[in-house]
């Protein structure tokens, strides 16, 4: 019941990120059609998008594994009229099917998979995908500048704090993520990136820890 105020207080630039999301999106024509959403929450991300790109151009489908998140997310969709655009289904989205994907997102949900595991997920987003689809991956990230990291983490602590969150409340939030959240380094998510066999890579939004990166799975020559 409180996800949707926590996402918005904790994650800052949130609509931003959507935003310059659904530009990039809107100026790819892929033969596909579907925009996926893996851990989509309470549909929050595809409910904005659906909002910014054409209605008759995409389909948009969210994947979790959460009953009661999922729960939230239809009822947040009829709520604004975009039941018959926008599908929530209950899988794992480490093994589930990804047909007719047009552009695959993934916000801040990478970084909670065993870091053993990431490669194939993500590689496994890269085959699903077409010529020309895109892939978004959003994370909280490290800076192996360890001087920069503490001060990137205090300045979004200080963020919280704006938001309204108590010194208690960032602690214990801290204590609930460690060794759950595990971030990876800019670059590391890259590599991951290339590695998985995308050739067009770049980073279009960045503050301080917080890094939201577009991978492009170009044509074959």
């Amino acid at each position: 019941e409180v996800f949707d105020d926590m996402l918005h207080r904790s994650i800052p630039y949130y609509q931003t990120v959507i935003e310059a999301m659904a530009q990039l999106i809107a100026r790819t024509s892929p033969q596909a059609t579907v925009l996926y959403d893996l851990g989509c929450s309470t549909g929050t991300t595809l409910l904005e998008l659906s909002r910014r790109l054409p209605a008759d151009r995409f389909r948009y489908v969210g994947i979790d594994n959460a009953p009661a998140m999922l729960e939230k997310a239809r009822k947040k969709s009829a709520m604004f009229g975009k039941s018959g655009l926008i599908e929530f289904c209950q899988a794992d989205i480490t093994t589930c099917g990804l047909p007719e994907a047009a552009a695959i997102v993934c916000n801040y949900t990478l970084q909670f998979l065993r870091p053993m595991t990431r490669l194939d997920f993500v590689q496994r987003i890269y085959q699903a995908l077409p010529e020309n689809g895109l892939f978004f991956l959003s994370e909280k990230t490290i800076s192996h500048a360890k001087r920069l990291n503490r001060d990137f983490i205090d300045i979004y602590h200080a963020f919280k704090r704006h938001q309204g969150y108590s010194e208690l409340e960032i602690a214990a939030k801290r204590e609930a993520l460690e060794n759950v959240l595990i971030p990876f380094s800019v670059e590391e998510n890259l590599s991951l990136l290339r590695e998985a066999g995308f050739a067009e890579i770049e980073p279009y939004f960045k503050w301080f820890n917080f890094t939201a990166i577009v991978a492009l799975k170009c044509p074959r020559r």
